[in-house]
């Protein structure tokens, strides 16, 4: 694969076919540079006292600076002229005048580091603080996404955008701002102090001027593609590392190492090109504004030589006026850097912030006050349900069915035929396209996100398990039980015996993967979870794949006491351990195609008793 077709090669697909690792194309400029700057003046406008501070001391530094090659002109001066005294026999260098103007001096420069360092101080302060805020904003955010977002987004593609670019947008801003001020500062100041000095050499510095705008502006446009290119790619990166590393067990099960590293290698080099072509092109100002200003201190010390011959300048200040040139180059070099810093600020920013601006959740109902789950039965009905997670291809056609409080149902089927799905529209991580969902006769729409899920308990096929005790992840069913309750939980799940057996027992450390507990003990430990939420409706979605028969008997009627008086959607492929549920829902591509409970669909003979006999064939 080229890095062309590296470039231009379709986005991957997420668990529900959507797209994933969208994101801004590589190479392409900042859709919106100016409004994004906007943005960031805007935060940064937050700490309007710490900035006035900054432009203070920044100012006051550079002021302190510039006086500097003035005042040691002096004494260049002095000293020359003492040297010319004592050939014609005067009383030759007066070094009390001259040591007096060197202190005069010092005191200068120190003043003007101390200034430069509680500027600095102040704008790392700032620049921390408004990378702090990013980063809650976009946690914050996160939890505020929708669910298709992370269907058609790579979780490094996520976490590139929290790490990588709010610290490039740290850096950049800690370095740029205080940069800009100083040198605007100087270029200003240093061209006054030239003027007092030489309005003839002041002209011949400035014709040095239109040649360093040219060459600088083109260094810019070139390396602005490869700084948003080389934002781009890193988050590419980062997404594939992340993905391969919390699958590596399947790659290493696979022999896929070496697949693995060829697309890595591939994707790197594009990085690694983007980088040092930026990083080139940046690398460039300093050596072309070094060359500008050699040619701008040819000219003057031959101009100034000739002044001097004709007495028009003294010797010091020929000094002094070859200082002002360095000084006046390396700032416009410094605002080139600084614009090229703003290209890579930009970058960061410009993801940072379209992902703060993706479309959220719509948390509460529109139109009216939301209604509250408290005193809810849980009688649920689903009414003419139509869904696609890609509108142009709906995969649950009018689907239908009533529930009633404290009904255990079971939901059954081939795989992709919409059992799962049809949890997540319950649940309201996706919306359904028509039709409606109703709980207690009221439409789910109608009730606040966070609400709504308040009231169900929920354990999926795939457990989720956080770095910390086996203690704290099953209180995350309730954050306020006693240890008590959690260990009771846990009994009912019959998770507490090989809980005791663990080293540290309850309190044993999970590592971040949870992979210092077998699929089957993590089953178990998300069912206590369940137990202790102690939900109006459960929702057990294949809660039992992970765990041995004799396990799965025991845990069915610590389930089946747990469900008495609520509202149960189960769902399983081993139909034996549905049997007893008071309505069975048969989906097929979307659809139900049949329902009833277990005799009666038995005694149908149709697709669930081919089904079920199916799983029994083999041991026939």
């Amino acid at each position: 694969m080229s890095e062309e077709q590296i470039k231009q090669r379709s986005p991957r697909r997420g668990p529900m076919g959507g797209p994933m690792g969208m994101g801004m194309g590589p190479g392409e400029k900042a859709k919106d540079f100016k409004g994004t700057i906007k943005k960031l003046i805007k935060y940064i406008g937050s700490y309007n006292i710490a900035i006035i501070a900054v432009i203070v001391f920044a100012i006051g530094s550079t002021i302190f600076s510039i006086a500097g090659p003035k005042i040691l002109g002096k004494a260049t001066t002095e000293i020359f002229t003492g040297f010319s005294s004592k050939f014609t026999g005067g009383a030759g260098i007066n070094f009390e005048k001259v040591g007096g103007i060197l202190i005069f001096l010092i005191c200068l420069y120190v003043i003007s580091a101390i200034f430069s360092f509680i500027q600095g101080f102040i704008m790392s302060g700032i620049a921390q603080k408004i990378s702090f805020r990013l980063r809650r904003e976009l946690i914050e955010k996160i939890n505020k996404m929708p669910m298709d977002y992370f269907d058609k987004s790579t979780h490094g593609e996520v976490l590139s955008r929290v790490t990588n670019d709010v610290d490039t947008l740290g850096m950049s801003l800690n370095q740029s701002v205080t940069q800009l001020i100083t040198s605007v500062t100087m270029i200003v100041g240093v061209l006054i102090m030239m003027l007092t000095i030489s309005p003839l050499l002041t002209l011949v510095t400035f014709i040095i001027l239109p040649v360093s705008a040219i060459l600088i502006s083109t260094v810019v446009k070139k390396s602005q593609k490869y700084f948003k290119e080389q934002q781009e790619y890193l988050g590419h990166v980062n997404g594939q590392v992340e993905e391969v590393y919390g699958g590596h067990t399947i790659v290493k099960a696979f022999n896929r190492e070496e697949n693995i590293l060829n697309e890595f290698e591939k994707m790197n080099n594009v990085l690694y090109n983007s980088a040092w072509k930026s990083q080139f092109l940046s690398g460039l100002m300093m050596p072309i504004m070094n060359f500008i200003g050699n040619l701008g201190y040819v000219a003057v010390a031959i101009l100034g030589g000739i002044l001097a011959a004709q007495g028009k300048i003294t010797v010091g200040d020929i000094q002094s006026f070859i200082q002002y040139v360095r000084n006046f180059t390396q700032p416009i070099g410094q605002i080139a850097q600084v614009s090229n810093m703003l290209q890579s600020t930009a970058a960061a920013a410009e993801r940072v912030f379209q992902f703060l601006e993706e479309e959220e959740e719509d948390q509460v109902a529109i139109h009216h006050a939301p209604v509250k789950i408290k005193d809810l039965k849980g009688n649920v009905s689903f009414e003419n349900i139509h869904f696609g997670y890609n509108k142009e291809n709906i995969i649950i056609n009018d689907f239908s069915a009533k529930v009633t409080n404290g009904q255990k149902i079971a939901i059954v089927g081939p795989t992709g035929a919409g059992k799962t799905t049809m949890i997540k529209l319950l649940m309201r991580f996706y919306d359904v396209n028509s039709g409606a969902i109703k709980v207690d006769g009221y439409d789910i729409k109608d009730f606040d996100r966070s609400e709504l899920r308040e009231a169900f308990g929920m354990v999926l096929q795939d457990t989720w398990l956080f770095k910390g005790s086996i203690m704290e992840n099953i209180r995350y069913g309730n954050l306020d039980a006693t240890d008590e309750e959690v260990i009771g939980a846990a009994k009912a799940a019959h998770a507490h015996h090989f809980i005791k057996t663990l080293p540290d027992g309850y309190d044993m450390e999970l590592n971040e993967e949870a992979s210092n507990v077998s699929q089957g003990q993590k089953q178990l430990i998300t069912i206590a979870r369940a137990i202790l939420a102690d939900k109006k409706i459960l929702i057990l979605d294949e809660a039992t794949s992970s765990v041995d028969t004799r396990t799965e008997e025991r845990i069915q009627r610590a389930m089946d006491n747990l469900m008495k008086g609520r509202t149960s959607f189960v769902i399983a492929h081993r139909l034996s351990t549905i049997k007893d549920a008071d309505l069975i829902l048969v989906m097929n591509d979307g659809d139900i195609i049949e329902q009833g409970n277990h005799e009666e669909l038995l005694a149908k003979g149709g697709f669930y008793a081919n089904l079920y006999n199916s799983q029994f064939e083999r041991t026939a």
